[in-house]
């Protein structure tokens, strides 16, 4: 009998454990909660996070505070989102490098992107363009991939440093078409788009925010869209694939991530009110007044994107054989 009631009560704990899981959740957020940007204010991520989280503020009532927490790869912030309880009060803005890149360039990582973290949902997505000066001879991506065929390795490139996204998607274009290219490495993308613009050097690859400014003004010209999709932003530049470029698809995207074992009321919750965020006027044109589109999705979604860039990108790093700065 003694080991009936004995079960009867951890029966009765359970259900009790388990009943809190949706109160919590119809609750939440009873307090601020804390949105980590792995780098400094200005950025896409920091801009994500801080017009992400003054709308929650007003939907929920309770502070959304961004922190930012710049330095070591992005691994400052994602390792304190990672180590963060499961509570659905710390979360973290990241960017594709966070969880696709950095895995693919670094053995030894203080955090893991899929026993650590739970995808959320994605925010945002800066197309990358192949950019060349506004005054140079070339009019056309496949006017670059001939010429680097007939001089290997002599054509030049600047980015924003090495192991960006932007190293990555120029090397992925390299190896599919058979050419080879000479990497400059800049301090960001504002002083990769300035060389670019004064003639400094021939070509590059750049976030399209980056490069809006040079080529509205005249001094940069689009040669072609990184990602599998046109630019929203300017539909007629073409992108790589439809140069015969195959499987190019690459952009500098936003995440909400959470600690993993936040419980999946929660990150739903937080996945269905971002959903309204992004589809609100004032928020796409803040957004698109940057150069950015909002990309909606589902935790489903974000966590397939997460694993199918990780493995590309892994690959282009080995073969490329690049290493961060």
């Amino acid at each position: 009998m003694a080991r009936l009631a004995d079960v009867a009560v951890a029966f009765v704990v359970l259900c009790l454990g388990l009943a809190q899981v949706p109160a919590q959740a119809q609750t939440y957020p009873t307090k601020p909660i804390h949105v980590l940007v792995p780098y400094a204010p200005g950025g896409i991520a920091d801009i994500a996070a801080r017009i992400v989280g003054a709308k929650l503020t007003e939907a929920w009532g309770q502070q959304v505070v961004v922190e930012n927490k710049p330095g070591g790869n992005g691994f400052i912030a994602m390792t304190a989102a990672a180590k963060a309880a499961p509570d659905g009060y710390t979360l973290v803005m990241a960017t594709g490098g966070d969880v696709a890149i950095n895995p693919a360039l670094f053995k030894d990582m203080p955090y893991d992107v899929d026993r650590d973290l739970a995808p959320i949902a994605v925010v945002s997505d800066v197309p990358l363009v192949l950019a060349t000066n506004g005054a140079s001879p070339y009019k056309s991506a496949a006017e670059v991939i001939i010429l680097a065929k007939a001089q290997p390795g002599r054509l030049s490139y600047s980015t924003p440093g090495n192991g960006s996204v932007n190293q990555i998607v120029m090397e992925w274009m390299a190896l599919n078409t058979g050419t080879q290219f000479q990497h400059i490495p800049y301090k960001g993308g504002a002083p990769a788009a300035a060389a670019l613009a004064g003639g400094d050097i021939p070509f590059a690859v750049l976030a399209s925010s980056s490069a809006a400014p040079q080529v509205k003004a005249g001094r940069l010209r689009v040669l072609a869209v990184t990602g599998a999709q046109p630019s929203k932003f300017n539909p007629e530049w073409p992108t790589l694939q439809s140069l015969g470029v195959k499987e190019v698809d690459a952009s500098n995207w936003t995440l909400l991530l959470a600690p993993k074992g936040t419980p999946k009321e929660i990150v739903d919750k937080l996945q269905a009110e971002l959903a309204k965020i992004l589809a609100m006027p004032d928020v796409k044109e803040r957004f698109a007044g940057g150069g950015v589109d909002t990309i909606p999705s589902t935790a489903v979604e974000l966590d397939a994107k997460v694993k199918k860039t990780a493995q590309q990108l892994l690959v282009i790093v080995e073969k490329a054989k690049i290493k961060p700065d």
